[in-house]
């Protein structure tokens, strides 16, 4: 080898080597090379590019032998690639921001499209029919997912958009950007066209209650097996990534409000608003929405950081009890909502500050060092700020237990000049911990002696009856303390933190039984209330009885007649509740005063709620209408008729009677007469399915799920005959005949009309094993011989061969043989409609 070619080989190979991109046809090749692929750091060619390429090649035009131009072959190599694209996609977690910004409105259109054939969305079908409640999990979010993409791109499409510069005309390129447009604008049409569909499909996905799945690359490969080879496990309710209804309704919520966070363009009032609807719906029982509220509410907050306002109360609230989760959430939307490179120096100054307040009002240092090494916060922050920040975390005093720190030296606390008033004010309103709060109060008070500081935040509440007693304390450091540890314990009661409230008042009392008895009953008298409310939450719940001593305070509160002590007539009403919840029935009538007996909002007593429905449903019911009455227990024990009928709102009556029982029913799922009743509900709305799930269910609580009779006031004639209607209406004729058995006198009538029906959707002959009555028997094996239906005669007549329903045997073993079938039979129905 020459000198020259020694020379050029050792450059080559001393060159770094790049390696070799993946070509689209590899992932043919070899099964496991995607996931390998994906799982890259940084894989070439990334994972849009590659759904690109594998659409391009499932949608290639083939050309047969008259060189004619065909449609791509749905042959098995191209739906391996379409599978390989919705894999791919899978990976992303079908996250539309990056879907929509690097695929074309075609190529998603032909990925979304491919996703609704495998999630078993027949071609050609209009979302809007579908119901989305009883759909496969996978199949409704890819339902959803398709929508909410239409709805977005159209959006989308009617922003402008800035043409980019032409380049040197190249024909193939300028035809191949002509074809891409027309094929754009003819999708676009159709989306448009289909708007008003798609927006229902989504305003119908906000009345689900139940959490949907994604597919992921294991239920798509699950799809793709051989017919056969699936074990069921893509059509159960756990198959794929999971969705949370909650987080599925408010997705194009919380990216819009971190977007809007740098285009400042949504209304302040409107994102308020929504926050207000989401707090309502939290309060309402719905738990998953707290996550959401907080996520709203740090968006609505950085948004008010930015525009110079002040922190919302909302968000200190949900700010209490902080954990990593929720910082790691507001350092990203602080983050993404600041543009570092355009950013005034006045907004940068607002967010470090507020930044700074986040801290100072953390209590585990582990939080404060989450945000003190975030690059926003290094980026915003001078070294010496952060240093003397960190510093000051650390040497703060250690939290005191107040209920064992002596009121004298409460006021012997030095204050610390190394924070401003701004920032011990926002510390303030975020603190639960009663002897932090005094220890800020007493600061304050150090640095300046004209701010009543009770009057720092405008959600801080104190019942009118109490305030004028409590603004009337002379000490302006006593007051203060007072008003703010109220205010904060009843809060916390409020949103059931009944641990801080407890705390909070607790101190309270310490701090008022000094120099106020009256101020101290008053504590004493909230502290019932909250003991009453942490009961009824907790182990009340279950049944468990209060104890004894806290019975007697409330009969205390109750016989209290204590002049000049102001009250809330709220305690006295819920004092009222709790007696008639732990049926102190008795003591009630003959010690309290009518003027208390008023209603209640602690109901979770059985006896109570079934004689209010029994009040409700009489009320439904005398309107006359037969056909739709509902039954009730003790519904005798109201007058039988009504002098001013008209006066009736029998709407509002309906409403309220469903709403009882939808109450009573989370109470307890298992009252056998809260479940007829939801029975007849559902009955007289022609809800017939519904009904006999419940008519079913109530059967199933009282007879250890059929293994015993179902009691006779249970199933009674009129339950029967309505189970018969609703089979009879969703025409499962052999259904109706069997149970026409049922009832006290068997209705042969009904059940040889049912009989002759030939339109039955149930299994027929198949239920021939639950008739007991020989002679419906021998009708059957009548019926099939006349219409010469060999096999059902021949199944008819072994059933009547069968000994046990021999008509010589005794009675006994007669009700034995009937007893069993009704077993049998009413379990199979409850396999079918539970």
């Amino acid at each position: 080898m020459s000198a020259e070619a020694a020379d050029r080989e050792a450059a080559t190979s001393s060159r770094p080597c790049t390696p070799p991109q993946t070509c689209w046809f590899e992932f043919l090749l070899e099964e496991s090379l995607l996931e390998k692929h994906l799982r890259k750091p940084c894989p070439d060619p990334a994972p849009v590019q590659l759904i690109v390429q594998f659409l391009e090649q499932a949608s290639k035009p083939s050309v047969n032998e008259q060189n004619q131009v065909q449609p791509p072959p749905d042959n098995k190599r191209n739906r391996i690639l379409k599978l390989l694209a919705l894999k791919v996609a899978a990976h992303l977690k079908w996250d539309l921001d990056i879907l929509e910004k690097s695929l074309s409105v075609p190529v998603l259109n032909m990925l979304l499209n491919e996703l609704l054939c495998i999630s078993k969305v027949p071609p050609g079908t209009k979302h809007v029919d579908m119901d989305l409640a009883t759909l496969p999990p996978t199949t409704a979010m890819a339902v959803l997912l398709y929508n909410r993409w239409a709805i977005r791109t159209i959006v989308q499409s009617s922003f402008p958009v800035k043409q980019a510069k032409p380049g040197p005309p190249q024909l193939s390129v300028m035809n191949q950007m002509q074809q891409e447009k027309e094929l754009t604008e003819n999708i676009l049409k159709v989306l448009k066209e289909q708007a008003a569909d798609s927006i229902l499909v989504l305003e119908a996905a906000l009345k689900l209650n139940k959490d949907l799945y994604v597919h992921t690359m294991r239920t798509l490969d699950l799809l793709a097996m051989e017919p056969g080879m699936v074990n069921g496990e893509t059509e159960s309710s756990t198959a794929g990534l999971k969705v949370k209804t909650e987080e599925m309704q408010c997705q194009e919520v919380i990216q819009i409000f971190i977007e809007d966070n740098l285009t400042l363009s949504l209304p302040v009032q409107f994102r308020q608003s929504v926050l207000r609807e989401l707090f309502k719906k939290a309060q309402q029982g719905n738990e998953a929405l707290d996550e959401i509220c907080f996520k709203v509410c740090a968006c609505n907050t950085v948004r008010d950081i930015l525009e110079g306002r002040t922190i919302s109360v909302q968000f200190n609230q949900l700010f209490l009890r902080p954990n990593k989760e929720k910082i790691d959430f507001l350092l990203e939307v602080c983050s993404r909502s600041v543009n570092l490179e355009k950013a005034s120096e006045s907004l940068k100054g607002n967010m470090a500050a507020f930044l700074k307040n986040v801290c100072l009002g953390l209590e585990d240092l582990q939080y404060v060092f989450m945000i003190s090494s975030h690059e926003l916060f290094i980026t915003l922050l001078k070294d010496e700020e952060r240093k003397l920040l960190v510093d000051q975390m650390r040497k703060r005093s250690p939290r005191v237990n107040l209920c064992i720190k002596p009121v004298t030296s409460f006021y012997d606390i030095p204050a610390s000049a190394s924070v401003n008033i701004g920032q011990l004010e926002h510390q303030l309103i975020l603190s639960v911990d009663p002897w932090r709060i005094r220890q800020i109060l007493i600061e304050l008070h150090g640095m300046t002696s004209e701010r009543q500081f009770w009057t720092v935040s405008n959600k801080w509440e104190v019942p009118s009856v109490y305030s004028g007693v409590i603004l009337g304390i002379k000490d302006n450091l006593t007051r203060d303390l007072v008003y703010i540890l109220m205010a904060k314990g009843l809060h916390c009661s409020t949103v059931k933190d009944f641990s801080h409230a407890k705390q909070l008042f607790a101190a309270c009392l310490e701090l008022v039984t000094e120099f106020s008895p009256k101020l101290r009953q008053v504590m004493l008298n909230e502290m019932l209330l909250l003991d009453i409310h942490t009961h009824e939450a907790g182990t009340g719940q279950a049944g468990e009885r209060p104890p004894s001593d806290l019975i007697s305070r409330v009969r205390g509160y109750l016989e209290m007649r204590l002049p000049d002590i102001p009250l809330r007539q709220v305690i006295a009403e819920e004092c009222v509740a709790f007696m008639l919840n732990w049926r102190e029935n008795e003591y009630l009538t003959l010690q309290v005063p009518a003027f208390l007996l008023q209603s209640n909002p602690y109901v979770k007593e059985p006896l109570v709620l079934t004689i209010i429905l029994s009040l409700f449903v009489k009320l439904h019911n005398v309107r006359e209408d037969i056909v739709n009455d509902i039954t009730a227990e003790h519904i005798s024990i109201w007058p039988s008729s009504i002098p001013n009928l008209q006066s009736v709102d029998f709407e509002a009556v309906a409403i309220t009677v469903k709403e009882l029982v939808r109450y009573t029913l989370s109470i307890n799922p298992n009252n056998h007469s809260w479940l007829i009743i939801q029975a007849d509900i559902y009955f007289a709305t022609n809800q017939y399915s519904a009904a006999l799930h419940y008519y079913l269910q109530a059967g199933a609580v009282c007879s250890d799920f059929f293994n015993k009779a179902v009691p006779p006031d249970v199933y009674t004639d009129q339950v029967i005959k309505r189970m018969i209607k609703c089979c009879s209406l969703l025409n499962c004729h052999t259904q109706v005949a069997i149970l026409c058995q049922f009832l006290r006198e068997i209705d042969y009538k009904t059940a040889f009309k049912s009989l002759q029906e030939q339109n039955s959707h149930d299994a027929m002959d198949s239920y021939y094993d639950y008739i007991w009555d020989v002679t419906i028997l021998e009708y059957l094996t009548y019926l099939h011989h006349k219409r010469g239906e060999t096999d059902k005669r021949q199944i008819a007549i072994k059933a009547i061969g069968q000994t046990e329903l021999n008509a010589s045997n005794p009675e006994e073993v007669l009700q034995l043989a009937a007893q069993r079938r009704k077993k049998k039979f009413l379990q199979a129905m409850a396999k079918l409609y539970f």
